[in-house]
């Protein structure tokens, strides 16, 4: 009996998850700017230490006069610099999606 009263509150949320009863509150209007704001001023601050990061590695597989280490070192650096900087960008599709959710 339990599991059918849950399947049915599923399946009506579901159903009645677009209709709006009211109009879009001002809690989710702050939360909205306030997550678009977060997520362009990380764009901001992360695009030039990804750029000084990807540097120093260029520059430490340049200057490594052989050595294996600060080879690996330095396309570890351009590597993880990578993915992270394309885990920053995927922000906006995060909060796309959040915000979708919420409205």
């Amino acid at each position: 009996m339990k599991k059918k009263i849950f399947l049915f509150t599923i399946i009506f949320m579901f159903v009645f998850m677009s209709i709006s009863f009211a109009s879009t509150a001002k809690i989710v209007t702050r939360v909205d700017k306030a997550l678009s704001t977060i997520s362009k001023w990380i764009v901001k601050i992360s695009t030039p230490a990804a750029a000084v990061a990807i540097g120093s590695g260029l520059l430490m597989k340049k200057f490594s006069f052989g050595d294996e280490d600060r080879i690996l070192a330095g396309k570890k650096l351009i590597r993880n610099t990578i993915f992270s900087y394309s885990f920053v960008l995927v922000i906006d599709l995060v909060l796309d999606a959040i915000k979708s959710i919420m409205t």
